[in-house]
């Protein structure tokens, strides 16, 4: 046509121009532009065509261009221009543009066309602008069918059921587009019933009517009556699109229901629909959520078009099938990353206990000035907890307050756990001062947390204002409550708990109900009423349970019963290093060498390996791992001197080593130098040499303290009035001036409670029932830094020592 001349002629190009935007996308548009460049006078036709063209390739302010360019031209503008204008406008989401458009329309008199009309409707609607589309819909003369879905459609999008519904009502003809509608806003929010009954309702269903119920019940996790829709679906002949089967897909990965998923795959495949994104990240997804990674893997390997979906929902995948460095070279080769594909990284990292990688990946995506999301807060939050981390712990939390984030249920109740954890009850009690709303895990974890720091009185006040707010406790709340009594040893009132959990509340006790329970009775010295209660639980009790009745026997000295049930657990679960210890233990504490040495044989032959204990302790910005007899730190010998420099000063202050707790047929004098390098005495000397008062020394233990360790740290802190707080297996202790916060319950308790009489140690606990505050010199640190200073907190070496 160029070489013809018929370029130049505006009917023959815009035939052209028409053919080749209709072509679209296997007509580039850069092409269909070039073409319309050799018009010498377009006309509107010409120039409506190439704004079509623009918009359906996503390129709406190209559209906005050619206007500007058909004023300037002079070109007629007619009433098929200004809905393409509109719809650039609802594109880009820019009302203001919209409103210039608008007041065009009403320039040029098309304000009385309907068509033009509902597009603007339309546009007012898509940009949250409900209050101008609807005064334009009241305002217009002239109203037809797609008038009143489109704004019907925009109060949909709003969530406004109200508005809905008188629009709906007023309609002067319901038709299957305005139904159809009408199910999705239930769908969304929450009212299925209402959905299915516009449904049943309806004298004709088309396939949008199927698909918006069958969404409706996979967004209300009702996944199996999705199926069930589903099914019925095809019997009544209507075909499938690719929306529908993105709702069944998820349900099947949330009901992990695989040989359906496959079945409708195949579907897919058939019907011909697999080629569509969406499609393919759902099928990805159903395939990796139920294990089944290769196929996901041949999913993603084989597609095209992939966006950043279809990436994200692989890295999900391979994290939750284990396949971290799989995760990771998919995550590193990303060209494009958002706060979903850092959010996966990073959880899955704390989802597999590699917590200092979640830390270290945070900083990285920090420095990216990426704003994380709720579940990476979150994610990072948590990693702090275990690893003990405080400064990165109280950084996040400085992070949270610094950039505006708002502390909800979730992030709070984390915040509050962390905190409860770490031993800081006030910084705690201060998030939940910032909360505006407590969910019951909120109060679950300040029960836990205010048990765990020594604070029973609180844990239980805790749970009483709880149901004086009408948050209803669960079955979680109780395990905290009772184990609140147990680190006291109230017996009557935990057996008043466990009953009001069964009458009052409805809720049938677990094995951790009775676990606890148990192990209550355990440490009150009421072995055979534990035992009896071991023995009518209507449930198998679990190794836990009867490891708690095999720890107090030990305890208590009941030799007998502690044999029993020492060789039954071993024989339950032969791996289980902790039973064959205890059990060594007891025979060692007779005396019965011979017996000890069989069962350190057997643990031999089984490959059983003691867990050994450790303690850490985080000094600027490095968290320190110490093993009992450990040797290896770079600052043994400064470690040395400040053990040696403790026995000297405990010495004065009245402490004698209990050899009691070393069970080894040795001399006294080995067992006292055994007792004196149990790795919390190391971190403890650690601490007093490189954390300046009146920083608290803080230390966590993976094993419980034993009751010598316990005693000297008590000396310590009064020897070099210093703070210590050591958390162990199961509470916190904190030691200050020669006391702690569990009232020494840990190791003497047992002494002054009776074999069956509970009273005596309820009488115990209330004359040792002052209260403590033991975190009123803990330091708080409100600074928020930059990633900078996040990053300062973990380029510290995790010093870690293996036995």
């Amino acid at each position: 046509m160029i070489l013809t001349g018929f370029i130049t002629d505006t009917f023959a190009a815009s035939r052209l121009l028409k053919f080749s935007t209709d072509s679209l996308p296997f007509v580039d548009i850069n092409y269909c532009y070039r073409i319309f460049t050799h018009f010498e006078n377009p006309n509107g036709f010409i120039f409506n065509a190439m704004m079509r063209a623009y918009i359906q390739r996503n390129s709406p302010q190209k559209a906005m261009y050619l206007y500007k360019l058909m004023l300037n031209s002079n070109v007629g503008v007619d009433n098929y221009t200004y809905p393409l204008l509109v719809q650039a406008c609802a594109w880009r989401l820019s009302v203001f543009e919209g409103r210039l458009v608008h007041g065009h329309v009403f320039k040029v008199g098309f304000d009385f066309d309907v068509y033009v009309n509902n597009t603007l409707i339309n546009m007012y609607a898509v940009c949250g602008n409900l209050n101008d589309a609807r005064k334009l819909f009241d305002e217009s003369l002239s109203l037809d069918s797609v008038s009143w879905n489109s704004i019907l459609a925009g109060y949909v999008n709003a969530r406004n059921v109200e508005e809905a519904r008188y629009i709906f009502d007023r309609m002067p003809e319901r038709n299957v587009i305005a139904s159809n509608s009408m199910i999705v806003l239930f769908g969304r929010t929450g009212n299925v019933s209402e959905a299915c009954r516009f449904f049943s309702e309806m004298p004709k269903k088309d396939l949008v009517s199927w698909s918006a119920l069958i969404s409706c019940y996979e967004q209300n996790e009702m996944y199996e009556e999705a199926l069930v829709t589903f099914r019925r679906m095809n019997d009544h002949g209507v075909m499938v699109d690719e929306v529908g089967v993105v709702s069944v897909l998820t349900a099947c990965a949330r009901l992990a229901v695989i040989v359906t998923g496959k079945l409708i795959h195949s579907l897919v495949v058939k019907i011909g629909v697999e080629s569509y994104v969406n499609l393919q990240n759902a099928l990805i997804h159903m395939y990796s959520s139920c294990g089944e990674i290769a196929y996901a893997e041949k999913l993603f390997c084989a597609g095209y078009n992939l966006d950043l979906i279809s990436w994200n929902s692989m890295i999900s995948g391979y994290l939750k099938c284990g396949s971290i460095e799989k995760a990771e070279t998919l995550f590193d080769n990303m060209t494009e990353k958002d706060v979903v594909s850092w959010g996966a990284m990073i959880s899955g990292y704390a989802q597999h206990d590699r917590f200092s990688d979640s830390l270290a990946l945070f900083l990285e995506m920090q420095l990216e000035s990426i704003m994380p999301d709720q579940n990476i807060l979150v994610s990072v939050i948590s990693a702090c907890t275990h690893l003990a981390a405080l400064d990165q712990g109280m950084w996040m939390h400085a992070y949270i307050r610094k950039n505006g984030l708002k502390i909800n249920a979730i992030i709070g109740t984390t915040l509050v756990d962390m905190y409860m954890k770490l031993g800081r009850v006030e910084n705690a009690l201060d998030v939940l001062h910032e909360m505006e709303e407590k969910g019951v895990s909120t109060w679950n974890a300040l029960i836990f947390g205010f048990a765990m720091n020594g604070l029973v009185d609180k844990s239980l006040d805790m749970f009483f204002e709880m149901k004086k707010c009408g948050v209803v406790p669960n079955e979680i709340t109780f395990i905290g409550v009772l184990g609140a009594c147990r680190h006291m040893g109230l017996v009557d009132e935990g057996y008043r708990h466990f009953n009001s959990m069964i009458q009052e509340y409805r809720i049938e006790p677990n094995v951790k109900h009775y676990g606890c329970m148990v192990d209550l009775l355990g440490r009150a010295g009421m072995l055979k009423e534990a035992e009896k209660l071991v023995e009518s639980m209507p449930i198998s009790p679990d190794v836990a349970t009867w490891g708690a009745l095999l720890g107090a026997c030990k305890k208590h000295g009941d030799h007998e019963m502690g044999e029993r049930i020492g060789r039954k657990l071993v024989e339950l679960q032969p791996d289980h290093d902790g039973f064959h210890v205890l059990l060594s233990n007891i025979h060692a504490s007779k005396g019965k060498w011979d017996d000890v040495l069989e069962i350190r044989g057997t643990m031999v032959q089984r490959g059983v390996v003691k867990i050994p204990g450790c303690s850490m302790i985080e000094a600027n910005g490095t968290v320190h791992e110490f093993l009992a007899g450990d040797n290896t730190h770079p600052q043994i010998n400064e470690i040395e001197d400040m053990l040696d420099e403790m026995a000297k000063k405990l010495k004065i202050e009245g402490y004698a080593p209990d050899t009691h707790e070393v069970l080894l047929d040795v001399s006294e004098e080995e067992k006292e130098t055994t007792l004196f390098r149990h790795s919390e005495k190391l971190a403890i000397a650690f601490g007093l040499i490189t954390i300046s008062p009146p920083t608290p020394i803080r230390i966590m233990k993976n094993l419980r303290i034993c009751n010598d360790c316990h005693t000297a740290a008590k000396f310590i802190s009064r020897a070099f009035d210093r703070e210590i707080v050591v958390r162990d297996r199961h509470r916190f202790h904190h030691f200050k001036q020669g006391s702690c916060s569990c009232m020494d319950y840990c190791s003497l308790a047992w002494h002054y409670c009776g074999a069956s009489h509970s009273s005596k140690a309820l009488q115990w606990a209330a004359s040792n029932s002052h209260s403590q505050d033991s975190c009123s010199h803990l330091m708080r640190k409100e600074k928020a830094g930059s990633a900078e200073d996040f990053g300062h907190c973990l380029r510290g070496t995790f010093v870690s020592r293996e036995d």
